[in-house]
């Protein structure tokens, strides 16, 4: 679902992409990635999904009432703006953002994260 918010065009893709027993290949998917904000569902695990992003730039404003969601760079650097602060992430670091709280996420060079939520958190939020 490619989508625009703000004039900025965000490559979402919300299907499963992987079964289980399969091999995921992230970095080969990340090499190939050639948008600068691409949102893939990696696989799902329960009743939650594994995405994983390729961002340069930053996202719009918004929240999850009902989810958290959980943020995991490989790398790059991912600055998520909350309400009072900004949290910086180095690659191999992750956070938590707890649901109902606005946030955006923010990338000053191409980033590569992994994100556990929800199977169905509507990631533009809500």
């Amino acid at each position: 679902m490619a989508e625009s918010v703000a004039g900025y065009r965000y490559e979402t893709r919300l299907n499963v992409l992987h079964q289980p027993l399969e091999v995921i290949d992230e970095k080969a998917l990340a090499d190939a990635c050639e948008y600068r904000w691409f949102n893939q569902t990696l696989c799902q695990v329960n009743s939650s999904v594994v995405r994983m992003a390729v961002i340069e730039g930053e996202y719009h404003w918004h929240r999850h009432t009902e989810d958290d969601e959980f943020f995991y760079v490989v790398e790059g650097r991912l600055l998520i703006d909350l309400e009072g602060r900004t949290v910086e992430l180095a690659p191999r670091q992750g956070f938590v953002v707890p649901r109902a709280a606005m946030h955006r996420t923010r990338a000053p060079e191409r980033t590569v994260i992994l994100m556990v939520e929800n199977a169905g958190i509507v990631p533009t939020g809500n």
